[in-house]
């Protein structure tokens, strides 16, 4: 069988592109030929002996069979992963060097082998190789603001054209499988109903939120009689949350501030928090669990939403400059479940009460989000979103739903108490 590169053919690069947008994706990285090589080498070992079909333009066909993956550009291809990785992999996609039929089931091949992609003896070589996350990603105060206004001040309204009404941006709680889009809302509410039901919430309780997205969790917990003090640090957020809390007619009940979770005061009966802490960075989770801590009274209850990775994946990547950290959640990391635990248990009196996984749902909801997005693609760019930018939110997405469907990802509904030292 001839090799990827027998025959070379090299694409243009898009021509629609812009430079000062994608400089990363316009202009392809140098690579030396021995590095692109050896890429080559190597990845023609792995995509030889996994469940997909890897066809090169050329003409050479690699793996077993299953999810079909189109290299257009091999060399594009192998030059961008042997000089980045794998944010280099999600660049050429970007860039159209390469396409999938059916994105999400080949990319859920390769996070179901994400442990075996890179051969034992070079991941122990990973510092080497592995590009290393900017420190301006850091998140301190600042960075945070930063971090946070990069992807949830794109626009409200390019939100509001893939999500349901309730513009939840986390997953959903369904019935069964699987899920419909006028399902979406009803289990957008169920998960947000099981949160509040975790954390007691009722007629009176104060309730601290960290993390607002656009209101809908604070405003069906002042429906039931909440006082809620919700926090964000998207200006975006904060505009349109506050204009649904006027609409409801719950201003005395909710105060959205645009405030870190580091500067929050005050005593509260109950914590919530829905997948925050995929933004906090492993450096500030202390932080963060010690403020959840200080802010809930005694005999206070915290519902948490977090999405985790395995442990050993975390250990393995957890100072790797990822795709996603570069193009979509800049300064994000997923905790695994022993994190959270350890970290609980050394920094806090926080006891974990229940967990609960569910990460099939989390497939399910990223499923509807990407179709929709899909379907509304003339929409997107109508608010000024080029190809490249659809390119991304579309391989994000997939990208997304790919790690829940593999059972690389996962979702947990959190329960921790505060003993009260008085009983």
């Amino acid at each position: 069988m001839r090799t990827a590169e027998s025959c070379p053919v090299e694409a243009a690069p898009r021509q629609d592109t812009d430079p000062l947008r994608w400089p990363d994706v316009v202009t392809r990285p140098d690579s030396s030929r021995v590095r692109t090589a050896v890429t080559r080498a190597l990845l023609r070992r792995t995509l030889g002996r996994l469940p997909l079909q890897a066809r090169f333009a050329d003409g050479t066909r690699l793996g077993l069979g299953g999810p079909v993956i189109e290299i257009h550009d091999p060399s594009a291809f192998h030059r961008r992963i042997g000089a980045h990785g794998l944010v280099g992999f999600g660049e050429s996609y970007m860039a159209g060097e390469w396409d999938a039929p059916d994105l999400v089931a080949a990319l859920t091949v390769l996070a179901r082998n994400a442990a075996e992609l890179i051969p034992a003896p070079l991941q122990k070589l990973r510092g080497l190789w592995a590009m290393r996350r900017p420190d301006v990603q850091r998140n301190t105060p600042t960075g945070a603001r930063d971090n946070i206004s990069r992807h949830y001040d794109l626009s409200n309204d390019l939100f509001a054209l893939f999500l349901d009404d309730t513009l939840s941006y986390s997953s959903a709680l369904f019935r069964g499988f699987p899920a419909s889009w006028p399902l979406l809302a009803t289990a957008q509410h169920r998960k947000i109903d099981r949160l509040l039901d975790l954390a007691e919430v009722g007629p009176g309780t104060r309730l601290l939120e960290i993390g607002t997205g656009w209101g809908e969790l604070a405003i069906r917990a002042a429906a039931r009689g909440a006082h809620v003090t919700s926090l964000t640090l998207s200006r975006e957020q904060q505009a349109l949350a506050r204009e649904r809390v006027r609409e409801a007619g719950l201003d005395d009940r909710v105060s959205i501030e645009l405030c870190d979770y580091r500067e929050a005061a005050g005593t509260y009966d109950a914590v919530v928090s829905v997948e925050m802490i995929e933004a906090v960075g492993e450096e500030f989770w202390p932080v963060y669990f010690a403020t959840l801590d200080a802010r809930l009274a005694p005999g206070g209850r915290v519902a948490l939403q977090a999405i985790t990775m395995p442990h050993d994946r975390l250990l393995a990547s957890r100072d790797t400059f990822t795709w996603i950290q570069k193009y979509v959640f800049p300064g994000g990391l997923l905790p695994s479940v022993e994190a959270v635990e350890d970290v609980t248990r050394a920094h806090t009196g926080l006891r974990t009460t229940r967990k609960d996984g569910f990460g099939a749902h989390y497939a399910e909801t990223l499923r509807l989000w990407r179709e929709r997005f899909t379907e509304r693609a003339d929409e997107v760019a109508a608010l000024g979103f080029d190809e490249t930018f659809r390119r991304m939110w579309t391989f994000y997405l997939a990208y997304s739903e790919a790690g829940f469907r593999s059972g690389y990802l996962d979702v947990q509904q959190y329960l921790f108490t505060k003993e009260d030292p008085a009983r």
